[in-house]
């Protein structure tokens, strides 16, 4: 039986991980596809149409928004960034479970349009980590560091709204963790009515 791939949102914290994880996981299993973004935004140096962005002109995404053709899509700086349906459902087509990496109001957008999808939460085993892994990175400033803290209080109102939670307290235990749910996830009885009923269909010659 080939089985259709997921639709799987990963969201969580800033600076809980949720890039490494992503990355882990498409660099461990082949049976992952990372979503591809359209974007308005001009290409930097080295990335490529089609792998790292779908560049389109304001007016060419416009156009995919009358169209219904993005699976969700939000405005940031002056620039569209959105997540073109046809690419996913090509993906999953395909047998690949497709990751979006999107923030928490995205993700129950796209839980509102495809009640399939699987949302998984990634969190840290406690607040001083957090804040410890935010200062770690080096890259921001305290202020910087101090909103994505506020920005966390307000965005764990969230957590309960997700499929699964997973504590990234060692990154590989969280890939693996993470892995294995998203396996489990294919078995699920309201993913296969269509196998289960064509086996009861088949069952009934012995009536």
């Amino acid at each position: 039986m080939k089985r259709k791939g997921l639709l799987l949102v990963i969201s969580g914290f800033a600076g809980t991980g949720k890039g490494t994880l992503v990355s882990k996981l498409l660099e461990k299993y082949d049976n992952y596809a990372l979503s591809v973004s359209a974007t308005t935004r001009s290409p930097r140096e080295g990335e490529v149409d089609g792998i790292h962005y779908f560049f389109k002109t304001k007016e060419e995404f416009l156009d995919m928004i009358s169209a219904g053709e993005l699976v969700e899509y939000a405005q940031y700086v002056d620039n569209y960034y959105g997540t073109p349906k046809a690419y996913v459902q090509s993906q999953m087509a395909q047998g690949k479970d497709v990751i979006l990496e999107i923030e928490m109001q995205g993700a129950l957008k796209i839980k509102q349009q495809f009640p399939d999808a699987c949302l998984l939460f990634i969190a840290p085993p406690d607040a001083g980590t957090l804040e410890m892994r935010l200062r770690g990175r080096g890259t921001e400033t305290p202020e910087i560091i101090r909103k994505r803290l506020h920005r966390a209080v307000e965005e764990a109102e969230y957590m309960k709204q997700y499929d699964y939670l997973v504590v990234n307290d060692d990154i590989e235990e969280c890939v693996k963790e993470t892995h294995e749910i998203i396996q489990s996830e294919h078995f699920r009885v309201s993913r296969n009515l269509e196998f289960a009923e064509r086996l009861k269909k088949d069952l009934q010659r012995f009536q």
